[in-house]
């Protein structure tokens, strides 16, 4: 693995965990998942499978020290794995037939809808749940998948910009 991508990847894993602690809520005392939106974003500038999951496992620690909801540490952890290599080898053979704005924008919503259904599950199944799957998915995971789908766009094209003038090879 590239250390200089690796520190990359670290650096906005951190941003993007730092970002997700301090954003007020948006949409009816909804937050956005921001780190979560990050992880996307380093899905789509990497192609390396084991930066990947490790950016992923890192990002589900991070979510899972953050986590408020009750049994949510394991959950964030078990979410965030699933739900970057589900979603690594669903863009993996888009990434070259479209462009990344369009990636970004399949994985932020299908991601966020693939991490939130595992995150509810691994819930579900380890602690429960005080109100009904269906009720938690239409209500939290669905608004949450349209909100980090700007939110990842917002972030993938500032980063974009940020890679292009700072010369920094980074796929």
């Amino acid at each position: 693995m590239d250390l200089k991508k690796m520190i990359i990847n670290s650096i906005l894993l951190a941003v993007g965990a730092v970002l997700h602690q301090v954003v007020p809520p948006v949409l009816f005392g909804m937050k956005p998942d921001i780190s979560l939106a990050m992880l996307f974003v380093i899905l789509i500038f990497n192609r390396d499978y084991k930066i990947c999951v490790c950016s992923g496992a890192v990002a589900g620690i991070l979510a899972a020290a953050t986590s408020a909801f009750p049994g949510g540490q394991f959950a964030n952890i078990i979410d965030r794995l699933v739900t970057i290599n589900v979603m690594f080898f669903l863009i993996k053979p888009l990434r070259d037939r479209i462009s990344s704005q369009i990636n970004i924008i399949l994985a932020t919503a299908v991601g966020t809808v693939v991490s939130g259904t595992t995150f509810l599950s691994v819930v579900l199944f380890t602690v429960g749940l005080s109100t009904g799957f269906k009720v938690l998915f239409l209500s939290v995971v669905l608004p949450a998948a349209a909100i980090n789908t700007v939110v990842g766009i917002i972030l993938f094209n500032i980063i974009s910009i940020a890679v292009k003038r700072g010369k920094i090879s980074h796929a």
